[in-house]
């Protein structure tokens, strides 16, 4: 797995059919694959003019017991299950085309979107996902409701959720998730949505769940049943057999499909609640009690937050000058730290290949306190270091697991320093991947301030495990 990974979309439609949970239409939903940098985007073809609306956190308008988003009057509800079964895999560029305003709700979870686009195949595309590396804790409290869902930095998408209900059937529920575009499918798509039995008539007079069923959620009794209940239950859902309390406290006796089944769905519209800032994240999102609401304010934040790092990241992704990896993607991957971090930037990289990166020349470099301090010129041997350094960088990105492993350069040869290097000068490294075999790598690099070449050489390393981790 590169450190740097590609866009995907799927390599053919899949579409599901079913009733939309809080509608009630009849609804056929179909996944379609999409160009680099499209995004997800919904299509409503029953609608003059089939107009598209954009996955996006602005377009959000309600959250009534699911996500709505609406552009130029035009809605689609309930729109959390479908992102989460798209960006759980690890989907970038798909277009969801609806026959109706709401997509089905099938049996309440994504299971079975996720199973549709996994037949279809994933593609990898020809650019670079843009992360959002949190290095900035976030987060949104509501007290008066014990709600509280944060995200801290992390080395990849991790999710924390924690409910507690005053409920004996679900009690208090935990449920974690690592590496989630691995574990998603199994782990969280099949977990459904589930809600309280006192609820129901309440959603039903807000004009809600007009298609729900016990087919598509969990119901959870919090309420007495006699005899009286039963049948006005019966009549709301439109049931012909008897309505009863299952021995785990459910209506109808549902089976959960995993313990802590309701935790691992509000992890699922989590997930698709997230996907409406745009591009994925590298953080751990923590939750308490958090529902859509709050999902979309912590969403709002992150925007506020990052509204200049997001923005410079969104960019039609080319392998270019444009291309971009700051000093927060750098660390992430290579070991070294203050004061032998010697690459700031990377421009442009075409993996197993070539990479231009930059070196910033400051006076406060610690070397110039004692390399020539009356005349500073940056040491040759720290030029090298900085070569080793980005074409560390390529290399690991030509590895399986390049966050489990280190690169120890072994010679150098054919170095030249053809000029110094001052306090003020940026210098752009270009490094080429010349040979890669039995973990052994044989690059080549060049050092320019502005056009001018400064340095070059050629250099030898062999890729190992890393120790640590």
């Amino acid at each position: 797995m590169s450190f740097i990974k590609n866009q995907r979309t799927i390599g053919k439609e899949a579409s599901c059919v079913g009733i939309g949970l809080h509608t009630g239409v009849e609804s056929k939903i179909t996944f379609k694959p999409a160009p680099e940098d499209f995004g997800i985007r919904f299509k409503r073809m029953d609608v003059e003019g089939c107009p598209e609306i954009k996955a996006d956190i602005d377009h959000v308008v309600d959250i009534s017991r699911g996500t709505t988003i609406e552009e130029n009057g035009v809605r689609i509800h309930t729109v959390e299950h479908a992102l989460a079964a798209c960006v759980g895999i690890g989907l970038d560029n798909v277009l969801i085309e609806l026959s109706e305003k709401e997509p089905p709700i099938i049996d309440g979870s994504a299971a079975d979107y996720v199973e549709a686009l996994l037949k279809a195949g994933m593609v990898k595309q020809n650019v670079p996902k843009n992360y959002l590396h949190i290095d900035e804790a976030v987060g949104y409290t509501d007290a008066k409701r014990g709600v509280d869902i944060h995200v801290m930095p992390s080395d990849q998408f991790r999710v924390t959720f924690m409910v507690d209900y005053d409920n004996k059937t679900l009690g208090t529920q935990f449920t974690t998730l690592d590496e989630v575009e691995k574990n998603f499918a199994k782990e969280i798509a099949p977990a459904r949505t589930f809600c309280f039995l006192s609820e129901i008539e309440h959603l039903k007079e807000e004009g809600l769940i007009k298609g729900g069923n016990l087919d598509g959620a969990v119901v959870i009794v919090d309420k007495e049943i006699d005899n009286a209940e039963a049948e006005k239950l019966e009549k709301l859902f439109g049931i012909k057999k008897e309505i009863s309390l299952g021995s785990n406290g459910t209506l109808g006796g549902t089976e959960f499909r995993f313990d802590n089944e309701p935790a691992r769905h509000k992890a699922l519209d989590l997930i698709g609640d997230l996907a409406l800032l745009g591009m994925p994240i590298q953080g751990h999102v923590i939750a308490s009690k958090s529902g859509h609401a709050a999902n979309v304010e912590l969403v709002k934040e992150i925007k506020r937050v990052y509204k200049d790092k997001i923005k410079k990241q969104k960019y039609p992704s080319q392998l270019g000058s444009k291309t971009a990896f700051d000093i927060n993607s750098i660390i992430q991957l290579l070991p070294h730290r203050y004061p032998f971090v010697l690459v700031d930037r990377i421009v442009n990289i075409t993996p197993g290949e070539k990479l231009t990166a930059y070196k910033n020349v400051s006076i406060n470099e610690p070397f110039f306190q004692g390399h020539f301090p009356n005349q500073p010129v940056m040491p040759g041997v720290l030029v090298l270091e900085a070569m080793c350094q980005a074409g560390c960088f390529l290399v690991l990105n030509s590895v399986d697991e390049p966050m489990q492993k280190n690169m120890f350069f072994s010679s150098l040869s054919d170095s030249r320093f053809r000029h110094p290097i001052i306090p003020g000068d940026q210098v752009r490294l270009e490094m080429v991947l010349v040979k890669f075999r039995l973990g052994t790598a044989l690059l080549e690099g060049k050092a320019y301030v502005d056009d001018k070449l400064v340095a070059e050489g050629k250099l030898k390393a062999t890729v190992v495990d890393r120790q640590g981790v």
